[in-house]
């Protein structure tokens, strides 16, 4: 890996992820409200939301918990980095699930059986999207003979003509990174779901905010790893990678607005089967064809 590129990515991906981010939350609520029968707030009100949190002193139990999410932060930044400078998948994927430990163990720190319970469910859900995700890095191994992400740039075609299998199969778990529902059992972003907010219910002020803002990276960073799928040697697979992102993202938010919270044993077994039917297949195929 390019250390000076990482580097270069990793600020980068720190100043627009954020931005890019907030807009697409943005978005989400909009569109979510309009499919409610609602107007919705404005575009940028979840700026607003953060810009109040930040502006709140900080409460919390220990000055651990600050800590553990500012670590989360950064990891999430950094994993970014990794794969927006065309770095190694594998790697990435690692960054980012230390960054939800990160978030576990910050919830964990307070003490709080109710966010001791969001900890835990959010355990879970690791546990029941990490299978797929460590599939898909394997599978775009297999299909572009590196872990580079640059290397889909020296293909012929898009990896998801020899990887469509792991592709539906990322699809079903992205659900659950992007924390829609009927999978969102650990946190959710809209008001609607429940009063007490599991996880972060012991977090306010900056550190809810830091919150927000490791989320709108995460999302970033996941539908990059959606747009992966589609891009090849032509300059074009850009605008096809950017159409592909988009109608899936609202795919997404349909999903999260038609279904209801389903329990932990549906998810975690859900998602271990599409891992290893989808998943296990396709890379099967691949290491016998």
């Amino acid at each position: 890996m390019n250390i000076i590129a990482i580097i270069i990515a990793t600020i980068a991906f720190a100043i627009i992820a954020p931005v890019l981010g907030c807009l697409l939350a943005g978005v989400d609520r909009i569109i979510s409200a309009r499919m409610q029968g609602r107007v919705g707030p404005p575009l940028l009100q979840p700026y607003y939301d953060v810009r109040k949190l930040l502006g709140k002193e900080n409460v919390s139990v220990n000055s651990s918990e600050g800590v553990y999410i500012t670590c989360a932060l950064v990891f999430t930044i950094l994993a970014g980095g990794i794969f927006f400078s065309g770095g190694n998948l594998l790697m990435s994927v690692f960054v980012i699930t230390l960054s939800a430990l990160f978030f576990i163990v910050a919830a964990y720190s307070t003490r709080s059986p109710y966010a001791e319970i969001g900890a835990g469910r959010e355990t879970l859900q690791v546990m029941a999207y990490e299978p797929m995700v460590l599939f898909m890095a394997v599978g775009f191994f297999m299909a572009a003979g590196t872990f580079d992400v640059a290397g889909v740039f020296a293909l012929d075609a898009p990896i998801i003509t020899n990887i469509w299998l792991v592709f539906l199969g990322f699809l079903f778990i992205l659900t659950i990174k992007l924390r829609k529902s009927p999978f969102d059992l650990s946190y959710s972003h809209h008001a609607h779901q429940e009063l007490v907010k599991g996880i972060t219910t012991e977090m306010s002020g900056p550190t809810l905010a830091k919150v927000e803002i490791m989320h709108w990276c995460e999302n970033i960073l996941f539908l990059g790893w959606t747009g992966m799928f589609f891009i090849w040697g032509n300059p074009v697979s850009f605008a096809i990678a950017l159409v592909a992102i988009i109608l899936i993202y609202f795919l997404e938010i349909w999903i999260d607005n038609n279904f209801a919270r389903v329990k932990w044993q549906a998810m975690l077994k859900s998602a271990w089967v599409v891992a290893l039917v989808a998943g296990g297949i396709n890379i099967a195929v691949l290491a016998y064809l």
